[in-house]
């Protein structure tokens, strides 16, 4: 293993238990004390993934991930907070987040989700060996330069809403409960927060299906959701 995993913490307790863990992983580890030498260590290129806490000196983690992702870098980030409320993890996703922990948290957990986010990043550029593009009807998803187009309209999605709609497309015409989404597309189970999933559908119908006649995403009564091909 040599993935590269940068932590942005400012408690130097908290740095040091996850840089000896991670490191005991087998993960390359470099540690960040503040936001700004966060965002600039972040900004190298060289990482994996980045562990961002929210509350940290010189810049905020939301701060932090706001620039990241205005700057166009699609390195997997997973926020790290005391605040566990659906709204502020929506709010986290909504700024390009794509994992979501609070503390205090069991060790095991977080290397879980590290593992996962790595999984599901890694999955892109082996589906774009042969190709980069997934069409279903007149949707276009850019596999390599996560780009989304409707009827060649650019469709601006969170890297969140983006991995939900590969997934959906993946497994077009079935039937997947939310549990499945959670599991498939958060990579671990958000036990009694399923409501998480209707969020993002909700998310997706308003930037993917509002305005066309044709209806991409379907709401299966008692089950979950499916994306269903044109013809289907």
């Amino acid at each position: 293993m040599n993935e590269r995993v940068l932590v942005v913490e400012d408690e130097a307790g908290i740095a040091r238990i996850l840089q000896l863990e991670l490191e005991h992983e087998g993960y390359t580890v470099g540690v960040a004390e503040d936001g700004r030498t966060g965002y600039e260590k972040a900004s190298s290129g060289e990482w994996d993934l980045v562990l961002l806490d929210v509350m940290l000196p010189e810049m905020s983690g939301i701060e932090v991930l706001r620039l990241i992702r205005q700057s166009g870098n699609p390195v997997p980030i997973i926020l790290l907070t005391a605040r566990d409320t659906v709204p502020d993890k929506v709010s986290g996703f909504e700024h390009g987040a794509n994992d979501y922990i609070t503390k205090p948290f069991a060790m095991e957990e977080l290397l879980a989700r590290v593992r996962n986010i790595l999984r599901i990043f890694k999955q892109y550029p082996k589906e774009a060996e042969g190709s980069d593009v997934i069409k279903l009807g007149d949707l276009t998803i850019e596999l390599r330069t996560r780009k989304v187009f409707r009827k060649d309209i650019l469709i601006e999605l969170t890297p969140r809403e983006f991995e939900l709609l590969v997934y959906l497309v993946e497994h077009r015409n079935e039937e997947k409960s939310r549990e499945d989404i959670l599991s498939e597309v958060w990579g671990y189970d958000f036990i009694g927060e399923t409501n998480l999933v209707d969020v993002y559908i909700r998310y997706l119908r308003q930037k993917l299906d509002k305005g066309y006649r044709h209806k991409l995403i379907h709401t299966i009564r008692g089950v979950g959701y499916m994306i269903k091909e044109p013809d289907a």
